[in-house]
Parts: structure tokens; C-alpha cells; sequence
């Protein structure tokens, strides 16, 4: 399997459109191969917040939770794992779904894998929102997710990342910026990507 990507997040104005930045390219989150329906994700960093756009074909979006924190991912959901730790032995968790229902956890994994994870549902990211739009062709969503609430003592430049779908059809696909492996489990942090945030980036 190829070495995780890194990309250069840049930094963008109050007015910048997340969907005029070029895409990342998820693929199927085992082998790496184009899924069936495509998602592209779109990053940027303004103020001291990571802006997050994803935009997924689809052909009938599956959702029925409403509240935060709600097992999302058991549905259509997009997410993000995000951490200024490397290597990830902590690390965070953004889901957002159709209806807009969002949630977020910190998770401790010490030997990087899912057999050793403690996920606590109970932390909440102050500031972390999510907007959706929905057409009968496509699903798309926004979020906005404050950095400082994961790295109190300063915002570093580097952070490790990755991004990933969830499409509950007949098969369900599973897609990732960095594919994990076979079997697919979105835990496996030591496939986790590099973001590096552009100069300026965390300018107020």
C-alpha cells in the first residue's frame, strides 16, 4: 500500500467559496480503487478554524438520526479524524449526516489501532458547526471546526488527518483520502494523512 498523502491547506478569506479550491479524491477506503459513487473534499483554514467541504454523488441518501452524537456512521455520514499529534495516539472524530445532525468525540488509542481505542463522547468541540445541502443527485456539507480546542497551547502548523465516507446502498461503499486496508476500519491511525497549514493560515 502507498504511504498516506500530505496536502498544503491554504489559508482563505471570510468571503473565499470553499468550492472554487482544488478537490481532494476519496477512493474505496480498502484498496484504494475509484469508488462507485465519487466524493471530493475540499480544505481550507480560516481564522483558526478548518473548514471541511464534501461533495458526494449519490442516488438517495439514507438517514433517520437527529440528535448530536447519535451512532451517524451506522447511515450515510461524512467524517473527519483530525489531530495535531504525531504520532496519532490521540486524535479527534467529525461526522456530520444528510439530516444535519453532527458528532464529535476525542479518542485515545495508544498502540494505534482499533482493539485499544476509548472513545469519549462526552467532549465536545465549542464552535464545531455543519451546514448540508441535498439534491436528488448529490449530498454536499460544510463544517467548520475550531482548532484551538485540540491543541490548547498553540496551533501547529502540521496536523494528521483523514477523510471519509460512508454510503449505506446495496453494497455499502466505505471511501477514504488515504485508504486503511482490508478489512476497512477508519481507526487504523497510522494511515492517517499530513495536512500541513499553509503560511498565514492562523492569521485572526
Amino acid at each position: 500500500m502507498e504511504p498516506p498523502p500530505s496536502v498544503r491547506v491554504p489559508a482563505i478569506g471570510p468571503t473565499s467559496r470553499l468550492v472554487e479550491l482544488a478537490p481532494l479524491v476519496l477512493r474505496d477506503a480498502a484498496d484504494g480503487r475509484p469508488p462507485r459513487r465519487a466524493t471530493h473534499v475540499r480544505l481550507g483554514v480560516r481564522g483558526a478554524s478548518l473548514v471541511v467541504r464534501f461533495d458526494g454523488r449519490d442516488e438517495g441518501w439514507v438517514a433517520t438520526r437527529t440528535r448530536r452524537d447519535d451512532a451517524l456512521w451506522e447511515e450515510d455520514v461524512f467524517e473527519v479524524f483530525l489531530t495535531p499529534e504525531d504520532p496519532p495516539a490521540r486524535y479527534y472524530e467529525f461526522e456530520v449526516n444528510p439530516l444535519g445532525a453532527v458528532f464529535d468525540a476525542r479518542i485515545d488509542s495508544p498502540r494505534l489501532t482499533r482493539p485499544t481505542i476509548c472513545v469519549d463522547v462526552g467532549w465536545d468541540c465549542p464552535g464545531f458547526r455543519a451546514r448540508v445541502r441535498r439534491t436528488p443527485e448529490r449530498w454536499s456539507a460544510a463544517l467548520t471546526i475550531p482548532l484551538a480546542a485540540m491543541a490548547p497551547e498553540g496551533i501547529p502548523a502540521r496536523w494528521r488527518a483523514n477523510f471519509f465516507r460512508v454510503d449505506r446502498a446495496a453494497p455499502d461503499e466505505l471511501s477514504a483520502w488515504s485508504p486503511v486496508g482490508s478489512p476497512p476500519d477508519f481507526h487504523r491511525a497510522t494511515r492517517f494523512g499530513t495536512l500541513l497549514l499553509g503560511e498565514g493560515a492562523l492569521d485572526s
